[in-house]
């Protein structure tokens, strides 16, 4: 297979691997921050804070 990429194969390869690897950290940062942001919600709605989105204006 990688003689069908030529010479450059191995830079090719990494680079692919470097985009999986970025890619996939971006991914986990955005659900690892999702969760939080969830519980920090919670949180505060426990707390008795409201949603300003959900009243009518006065």
């Amino acid at each position: 297979m990688t003689s069908a990429l030529g010479p450059h194969a191995a830079f090719i390869l990494a680079s692919y691997a470097a985009v999986v690897v970025v890619l996939g950290g971006l991914v986990l940062s955005v659900l690892l921050d999702h969760r939080s942001q969830k519980r920090a919600l919670a949180e505060l709605e426990r707390r008795g804070a409201g949603r300003r989105s959900g009243k009518e204006p006065s």
